[in-house]
């Protein structure tokens, strides 16, 4: 293992900021520079206790799509679920993990450490990302998501707490008429404290987007057709509860839409059909009309049955967008895209040591 090993911490104050994401981007510009990787998450989370795959997944997804080895990367130390909690606490919240010895054991000259989903997360195993960058000696990253009324205080209060290992922030999700005041007065006033902002990442729809085959995991869905097409991305999520022509009117306004409607509403799935939609959901265990299934198979729209009234259906759908894990190789290009567009590297790179 090279004496010059570096670990780069890359930490956020909430989940689903886009660290992983700033992770593949960053890690994909440091591959072409012929900078061998390892990657490390000493916490995962599990949300629902029977089903513990969604790690392996990741570290799955991660592993193709950095072409690492066996030995550039592992599995979580631990990984959170109500089981490993309460039989922590049943210890009294002893802990004997050795992160420094884990992420020792993977390979790399350059070890990416994902952070936990926020600062204090894994505080009780001792694991929580001031704790882990302290026993690793590594430096921070932080990633947060534009927030006009919480950004600075983030910043500031994960400054407080990393003090000189924090190399600096990249912003997400920034709204393109917010970038004037992100460049113009945010920008200057943070670097004016010290802390550089390495990336300023514009909103973009396709990573805010969601897939069909997730909406089916979320709904538990049936798929009545095409179930060759889940892989198409959906952007906005529309519910068709209006008479048809204004909602023919409406649709015409969207793009890549899952609808929401009765599965009665013969008028209203054809209206939806013709207009820029990836996925229709029907609620109410009315099977739609053979009509709407032969033209769902000539537009290759997947159509999807759900148990829940539509209520509950709109609710899991819009907790989707923005929240669900990078698993679409789609994404991943956009990512790289707008990091190397957007990311200081050679900056990230001079303050590592690795220029």
């Amino acid at each position: 293992m090279s004496q010059k090993r570096k670990y780069l911490l890359v930490v956020s104050s909430q989940p689903y900021t886009g660290k992983t994401a700033t992770i593949l981007g960053i890690a994909h510009q440091l591959r072409q520079r012929g900078i061998r990787l390892g990657y490390a998450k000493p916490i995962g989370t599990c949300f629902n206790d029977l089903d513990t795959t969604q790690d392996e997944q990741d570290i799955s997804f991660i592993t193709q799509t950095l072409d690492l080895s066996s030995a550039q990367i592992k599995s979580p130390l631990v990984l959170l679920n109500q089981k490993t909690i309460t039989d922590a606490l049943g210890s009294q919240g002893d802990s004997d993990i050795d992160v420094l010895d884990y992420c020792n054991s993977i390979e790399g000259d350059l070890l990416l450490v994902e952070g936990a989903g926020n600062l204090s997360q894994g505080y009780l195993f001792n694991l929580s990302s001031p704790e882990v960058a302290e026993k690793i000696d590594a430096s921070v990253l932080l990633v947060v998501k534009y927030d006009a009324l919480q950004i600075v205080d983030q910043i500031l209060c994960a400054q407080q707490m990393f003090g000189d290992r924090l190399l600096g922030v990249t912003i997400n999700s920034i709204p393109h008429d917010q970038l004037d005041t992100m460049t113009n007065i945010i920008k200057p006033f943070l670097e004016s404290r010290g802390v550089d902002v390495l990336g300023m990442l514009p909103t973009d729809r396709l990573l805010q987007s969601v897939s069909v085959r997730e909406l089916v995991a979320q709904l538990k869905a049936n798929v009545l057709c095409r179930p060759d097409r889940l892989d198409l991305m959906v952007e906005s999520l529309t519910v068709g509860a209006m008479n048809v022509n204004s909602a023919l009117e409406y649709f015409r306004q969207r793009q890549n839409m899952a609808v929401v409607t009765g599965g009665d509403r013969t008028d209203l799935q054809l209206a939806a059909l013709e207009s820029s939609t990836n996925c229709l959901i029907l609620t109410g265990h009315i099977p739609p009309q053979q009509l709407i299934l032969a033209r769902a198979e000539d537009l290759e729209i997947p159509i999807l049955t759900v148990d829940f009234d539509t209520l509950t259906t709109v609710e899991i759908v819009d907790q989707a967008f923005g929240t669900v894990r990078l698993q679409e190789t789609i994404k991943v290009e956009c990512v790289q895209q707008l990091i190397e567009e957007h990311f200081n590297l050679d900056k990230l790179l001079t303050k590592i040591g690795l220029n």
